[in-house]
């Protein structure tokens, strides 16, 4: 799967937001274009191997980065870097 090519300072905040618990997948799509297998791939190119699978198994299935996952009761979160629409 071929990623797309970003910046250097739009990776860094892609890769920002995916480490971060709360941030969903979607709100990386909503924002930068990029659906979670891209994300992947974007993670797997740019990390170290050994980063690459403690985040993947950190993120695997966790339901606060998968929308459709999450609890009622979590509520929107931004953070200070994130860009508003």
């Amino acid at each position: 799967m071929k990623t797309p090519e970003i910046d250097l300072p739009t990776l860094d905040r892609v890769i920002q937001m995916a480490w971060e618990d709360r941030t969903p997948f979607d709100a990386i799509a909503r924002q930068f274009g990029l659906n979670e297998s891209d994300v992947v791939a974007l993670m797997r190119r740019h990390m170290k191997r050994s980063s690459f699978q403690m985040w993947r198994k950190r993120v695997s299935g966790r339901s606060t980065k998968h929308g459709m996952l999450r609890d009622s009761h979590v509520t929107r979160f931004r953070s200070d870097d994130q860009r508003t629409r």
